[in-house]
């Protein structure tokens, strides 16, 4: 099967270069390629494309713009080119709200210096997304306040079994967190630590918009901090976090980089540290994205005794982690991403 793009970019440059490494594998074909958001629209509508990559700064309409007309008319799967300023990550979480399915941080720089890389991802996230049904890709609503759970006890009993949540997720992450988050309660009687691919200047912003949907307390997590209740800790994207016991015996964060875990934030290294940690008192939740990143720490916390969650195929925009979790039959229970915020309050 051949995948058909449509590559949207005000760059002649930038075009060009997309255009190249996208048509350096044989499964792809670029059948067209727009200039500004209203030519993506019209090229949209004529082309058909399977997937579209999108550049969110443009004259005239940009791609905000583009997008909502989009998929308003035939959704398809929409990988965006957003810098990698606040109001780029900022921008580029509204896309994800909209319905577009993944991003990629656009650097000239990084073009010229690494190509090789930029053309690997860009490739691998056109195949992953290229078959997503419409709705994986609808936008992201809130949850209605009749949604939201009923608070649960705090206090955490002998007969409670779990003392933490981990969360691993890439591709289609942001938009899964956010169905999840904002329907636990205020008073969430564990602490929750997350790991979301993410590039160093997206996390804080991304836990900010978390923060204002949830109940619960959500932060980006800082090196040396105690976790506690109640809080969701999202991994900053300048290195890898994993958990640490403190001298009075606090479970702490610590931020480092580590070579041997290639996507980072790694999920891997999170939920190893959690399983040498909370060993069977803990609840490990894989989440949609590329690739097997969480099944390495996955399988060492199950070997604990930790229970897991794993996302169904349906919901996800790419079913890569949760099937890696799934096909290895450590997973407790396989559920939509519309009951995973029951099933995490069930576990506990």
């Amino acid at each position: 099967m051949t995948i058909r793009v449509l590559v949207v970019d005000d760059s002649a440059f930038i075009r060009h270069a997309l255009v190249m490494m996208l048509e350096s594998d044989p499964h792809i074909k670029v059948v067209g390629s727009a200039k500004d958001g209203r030519e993506a629209v019209e090229k949209a509508a004529a082309l058909k494309p399977d997937v579209i990559t999108m550049d969110v700064e443009m004259p005239g309409m940009d791609g905000i713009a583009a997008l909502k007309q989009i998929m308003a008319a035939r959704p398809v799967p929409v990988i965006m080119l957003s810098s990698l300023t606040l109001d780029g990550a900022r921008v580029t979480f509204d896309a994800l709200d909209l319905g577009a399915v993944d991003f990629i941080p656009k650097n000239l720089s990084d073009i010229a210096v690494d190509i090789i890389g930029i053309k690997k991802v860009l490739i691998e996230k056109v195949k992953a997304v290229a078959n997503q049904e419409g709705a994986s890709m609808q936008p992201n609503r809130p949850p209605s306040p009749a949604s939201l759970r009923v608070a649960i006890p705090p206090r955490i009993t002998a007969a409670r079994k779990v003392s933490i949540v981990a969360i691993g997720t890439s591709t289609g992450g942001p938009k899964a967190l956010q169905d999840i988050l904002p329907r636990l309660p205020a008073n969430f009687p564990v602490p929750i630590v997350i790991a979301q691919h993410m590039p160093a200047n997206f996390t804080k912003p991304f836990a900010e918009r978390l923060d204002q949907l949830s109940q619960l307390a959500v932060k980006e997590a800082e090196d040396g901090e105690p976790i506690k209740s109640g809080i969701a800790y999202v991994a900053p994207g300048r290195g890898h976090m994993q958990l640490v016991r403190g001298r009075t015996g606090e479970s702490l964060i610590r931020v480092s980089v580590n070579e041997d875990f290639i996507y980072r934030p790694s999920v891997d290294f999170l939920m190893m540290s959690v399983a040498e940690l909370y060993s069977a008192r803990a609840l490990g939740v894989i989440l949609t994205g590329m690739g097997n990143d969480g099944l390495k720490g996955l399988s060492a916390m199950k070997k604990c005794g930790s229970r897991i969650l794993a996302q169904n195929e349906a919901s996800c925009v790419v079913y890569g982690m949760p099937k890696a979790v799934v096909e290895a039959g450590i997973a407790d229970k396989v559920v939509g991403i519309d009951a995973m915020a029951d099933e995490i309050i069930n576990f506990l």
